[in-house]
């Protein structure tokens, strides 16, 4: 029966600790995405005397952004591990092989590798639209200032 625990820990650690951890960057990447829009929409390049403490203000927490999009994946990834690792020794301690059981947990095991690259895309692609947001106000303010 101890086995039984050690599998039903597990399938927690896949269901509620990655898939988990999973949502939570999901989370905080829209919210990081939505808080550093509503600052671009607010800024004001004559407030800042030194173009360095603009660019540092505007890039601000938008690495968390990125690292979430470039490790999402692995994490996902790591669920898939855990998943096809259950399905494999569930299909050693059966004894006899069940292909339904197989398939079932090998599709199961896949579903944290989809939901990694769904938090890593949309990640991405606002990490990419914060840079360019980032990029057109330190232009403006080089023009403005003919800082270059």
């Amino acid at each position: 029966m101890p086995t039984e625990n050690l599998l039903q820990y597990a399938e927690s650690i896949l269901d509620y600790g990655v898939m988990g951890l999973l949502v939570l960057m999901s989370i905080v990447t829209l919210w990081l995405f939505i808080e550093r829009m509503m600052f671009y929409k607010s800024v004001r390049i004559e407030d800042y005397t030194h173009r360095d403490t603009l660019e540092m203000e505007l890039t601000e927490n938008i690495g968390i952004i990125s690292t979430i999009g470039s490790n999402a994946p692995y994490v996902g990834l790591l669920g898939t591990v855990i998943g096809i690792m259950l399905t494999f020794y569930t299909m050693g301690d059966a004894g006899a092989v069940d292909a339904k059981k197989i398939m079932v947990g090998l599709a199961l095991a896949l579903k944290a590798t989809a939901m990694g690259l769904v938090v890593a895309m949309p990640a991405i692609v606002a990490y990419t639209m914060l840079l360019r947001k980032v990029e057109k106000i330190l232009t403006r303010y080089d023009v403005k200032y003919d800082t270059k």
